[in-house]
């Protein structure tokens, strides 16, 4: 009799969950069932050692082995190298956050394994192989929230910065040929209303309200260019309202996105609160 999951797509596991539903062992990026005859397999991307991609709902899966050339027919990349014909059902999971696995479902080898070159745990080059999984319910790409995948990209830059740049330079090249790796991410879109910001930018009168400096350029229609800019993000609880609303330039709108300095914040304020005074809107 096959196993049975009572797991639904986008459910978060513990990690003892994870094992307790599989029976597997509480470690590892592939782990095998024996009793359910199951491989439940970890895309994890809190850990930055191996480099997953998505094309589409198509997850190309990096092999098993954290240090020099990873071998095809060994452990568990055979498990799943052979999993279209050794009956073994192979079970997705995903990390963003750290101990939070968030069921994918089930994924088939849709193409022959391929090598490619990545980094080790010593940061040596070395190869690996790539595993083209296609997740068989077309829905569960959709459960990534755009919050969840920005946390992750800002970690992942972050540790990007700590490799050195023979190293990273190494990296790039071998990515200079490949594929650009896509998938879709459910978003929150905030509608913004079009009055507001563009009585924001004239209000502002062609000067960027932040640094002070003149817009860097004017548009087709002859206006100058700028961006309007809420003081208090409306990811944040902020309001679509005129007194949170500010012009910026370019680079003082992506400044704020950034830094969101505390003495940039109280300068805007203080430039609200004078039109708040004048309340000639």
């Amino acid at each position: 009799m096959s196993f049975k999951t009572s797991l639904k797509i986008g459910q978060v596991l513990t990690n003892d969950e994870l094992m307790k539903e599989f029976s597997v062992a509480n470690s590892g990026g592939m782990r095998r069932s024996l009793k359910h005859n199951v491989l439940v397999i970890i895309s994890d991307h809190t850990k930055g050692l191996y480099d997953d991609k998505y094309y589409g709902n198509e997850l190309h899966y990096t092999g098993m082995g954290m240090k020099g050339d990873q071998e095809l027919y060994k452990q568990q990349n055979k498990t799943l190298a052979e999993s279209n014909s050794n009956g073994i059902e192979v079970h997705l999971f995903e990390v963003f956050k750290a101990k939070e696995y968030i069921y994918r479902g089930i994924v088939k080898l849709c193409k022959e394994p391929y090598q490619e070159k990545q980094l080790d745990e010593d940061n040596n080059e070395r190869k690996v192989w790539m595993f083209p999984l296609i997740i068989l319910d077309l829905d569960s790409e959709e459960m990534i929230d755009s919050d969840v995948y920005n946390v992750y990209y800002q970690d992942k830059i972050k540790k990007i910065r700590k490799l050195s740049k023979d190293n990273l330079e190494q990296i790039v090249r071998e990515k200079n040929n490949v594929k650009t790796s896509y998938r879709t991410i459910k978003t929150t879109t905030y509608i913004r209303d079009p009055y507001i910001a563009e009585y924001a930018k004239l209000r502002a009168d062609g000067f960027c309200q932040l640094c002070g400096e003149k817009a860097p350029f004017y548009t087709k229609n002859n206006k100058p260019y700028l961006e309007a800019h809420h003081l208090k993000w409306l990811s944040k609880g902020g309001t679509d309202t005129i007194d949170n609303v500010v012009a910026l330039c370019p680079n003082c709108h992506r400044k704020m996105h950034e830094l969101n300095d505390k003495d940039d914040i109280k300068k805007l304020k203080m430039v609200l609160d004078e039109y708040n005074k004048i309340r000639d809107y």
